[in-house]
């Protein structure tokens, strides 16, 4: 594994503090030596937001996206679209995670501790959480009780994923017991999800762990109706309204742009698929203006089938509308409508499908509303989706929770548990839809591992849909 470094941030500092070896520095306040958390977190927030969950400089979340007929590239296949990959291609996401947001967050946990700040020993424990979770859905096994040792441990053994879930849900719960501590100094404005609002982090925290409690509902060990009531549990407390989403607001300006803008940007060649795009229309939803751009070429709401051996005209087809893909929009990472569709589908596991009907309708209604949609018809559109029943119940759950996290990573993890949304292998596919990412070269190298010869079509562990 790649010696870790701080992220670009911290690394003039690092570089002047440096000089203490040479030079007595120690009392020069041009060349600091120890970073204050107000200045650790909002780098590390914006790195999760832009790099994490929108690919940065990587190529997972855009990879996802593709994987899910959400997003498509205007090129000739095959390409990722179609199911190509290179241990290579991993590489940026794999210093994404554990270089640049892993070991800055275990940074800044340390400088907290050390210091009696809970509250931001609380924060970096919830978005380790966050981040492991995002990293083991893709790999599977990975680095983690020996990742953050440096030269004491340069080639850290990978855990097992259902160790990495047990951690997980361990480092929410530790994050909660220090929300509820009140040494030490709080997070204000460099808080870019919250600005500050502990009770925002405590929800957040309860909601991830129903997330994570629903993953494993098919995990070798574990039982559909423990998790889903482990699930209804953690709720309790989770998020209340749209007002506890997980987002970080960007201005437009230039530099300041919204990560997903930049990943439709015509040198990108990325458009909506027509999977995506042609439901919305079978669907008469009233959320295709909302989400989705018409082509400016035709007018049309069209998108690109993956797949073709020919490139088409850019201003053909679909991108998203500026709700989600504006410059000044916000990314979301974790949103409300996620804890209602998972109180649904908890519920449909335990009570059945009349007792989770409220919680989907009001996960559809919640989402609508955000988005802009008006109330006369949000109840049209609720209406004609009908009733759940026995054998629609998931899929209808699902569906709408995939259309309110739209863009999100946590779609393809829903797809691999209860396959829904419906998808079928793409136009020239090199194999089955993956059910994984491939490890990184930079990874293969450096720290040789067995897990590292897995395949894109090879399950996780709680893959046993």
């Amino acid at each position: 594994m790649k010696k870790i470094y701080f992220i670009i941030v911290f690394a003039l500092m690092v570089a002047l503090a440096g000089c203490k070896k040479y030079l007595d520095v120690n009392d020069d306040p041009n060349r600091p030596i120890d970073v204050k958390e107000s200045l650790m977190l909002p780098p590390i927030q914006m790195l999760i937001s832009q790099n994490i969950n929108a690919s940065g400089d990587g190529n997972l979340s855009v990879v996802l996206q593709q994987y899910m007929q959400v997003m498509a590239l205007n090129q000739v296949a095959p390409n990722f679209g179609t199911y190509l990959m290179y241990n290579i291609d991993m590489d940026g996401d794999w210093n994404n995670v554990y270089v640049r947001t892993l070991n800055n967050l275990n940074l800044l946990k340390i400088k907290a501790v050390a210091g009696g700040n809970f509250k931001y020993t609380a924060i970096a424990k919830i978005l380790t959480a966050y981040t492991l979770g995002y990293a083991t859905d893709a790999w599977g096994d990975i680095p983690y009780s020996q990742a953050f040792l440096g030269i004491n441990q340069a080639t850290p053994v990978y855990d097992n994923q259902q160790q990495i879930y047990v951690q997980i849900q361990a480092l929410l719960d530790e994050g909660i017991a220090d929300i509820g501590k009140d040494a030490g100094l709080a997070p204000g404005s460099d808080d870019y999800f919250y600005a500050g609002d502990m009770a925002k982090w405590k929800k957040l925290a309860y909601t991830l762990k129903a997330r994570y409690y629903m993953h494993l509902s098919k995990a070798p060990g574990n039982t559909a109706i423990a998790q889903a009531q482990l699930a209804l549990t953690a709720l309790t407390d989770g998020m209340q309204s749209n007002d506890d989403d997980a987002k970080i607001a960007f201005s437009g300006a230039a530099g300041a742009e919204n990560p997903w803008q930049q990943n439709f940007l015509p040198a990108s060649t990325f458009v909506l698929a027509n999977t995506f795009v042609d439901a919305f229309k079978t669907r008469n939803d009233p959320r295709l203006s909302k989400m989705i751009k018409p082509a400016k070429q035709t007018g049309l709401y069209t998108g690109r089938e993956i797949g073709l051996p020919e490139i088409g005209s850019l201003e053909s087809y679909s991108i998203p509308a500026d709700f989600y893909a504006g410059a000044n929009a916000n990314n979301y990472l974790v949103n409300y409508t996620e804890a209602l569709f998972i109180k649904a589908e908890a519920t449909l596991v335990v009570s059945g499908f009349a007792a989770a009907q409220p919680f989907y309708q009001e996960g559809i209604k919640q989402h609508m509303t955000k988005i802009g949609v008006s109330a006369a018809d949000i109840d049209t559109y609720i209406a004609s989706r009908g009733a759940l029943t026995t054998t629609n119940a998931l899929r209808l759950i699902i569906e709408e929770k995939s259309i309110s996290n739209f863009l999100n990573a946590e779609n393809y993890t829903d797809w691999r548990r209860t396959g829904f949304p419906v998808l079928t292998k793409v136009k020239n596919a090199l194999s089955e839809i993956p059910r994984r990412v491939l490890y990184p070269n930079s990874e293969i190298t450096a720290n040789p591992q067995p897990q590292q010869k897995a395949k894109l079509t090879d399950r996780l562990w709680w893959d046993a849909n």
